[in-house]
């Protein structure tokens, strides 16, 4: 059923993922002094007060994977009927966001360079797929729930 908690967690998940357009996950003053933003669409640098795309042609996987990610926990709610399924996607969505964030972080690797990373560094972007993946397990928590409960009716039967 579409009214249970798990599509609140799995739409929640979603969101989390799409963030990553909004926030960055790097944040840093490179060696020239140059703000440098690095977030999942691409490198932006403040530039005289301005803001410029420093690199995004590089990042256009990035992205693309990012709205794919984005879209399966959206998906998964659609799988009501089926909760065997959405378990298993569920699952497999989770090991994908952390292949995901394995990526991410040797993206930012590469554009910090040699660069000391401090606390500061680090945008909200870097908890976000974390913060998907709680989500996620809380949405299948909520789907063993039902599943709990409708093989009780059933022996009831």
């Amino acid at each position: 059923m579409l009214q249970r908690i798990q599509t609140i967690w799995l739409f929640f998940a979603t969101a989390a993922i799409f963030c990553l357009f909004l926030f960055p996950f790097i944040q840093f003053v490179d060696a020239n002094g140059i703000a440098t933003v690095v977030k999942a669409t691409g490198v932006y640098q403040n530039v005289n007060g301005q803001i410029v795309v420093a690199k995004s042609t590089e990042y256009i996987p990035l992205t693309i994977a990012t709205v794919i990610i984005g879209l399966v926990p959206f998906v998964i709610i659609f799988f009501y009927k089926n909760r065997k399924k959405q378990i298993t996607i569920c699952y497999i969505t989770i090991l994908l966001i952390l292949a995901y964030t394995f990526w991410l972080v040797q993206t930012a690797k590469q554009e910090v360079g040699n660069l000391q990373m401090n606390f500061q560094n680090y945008g909200i972007g870097v908890i976000l797929p974390s913060l998907a993946i709680l989500f996620i397990v809380l949405a299948l928590k909520g789907i063993r729930k039902d599943q709990k409960l409708v093989k009780s009716a059933d022996r009831l039967r």
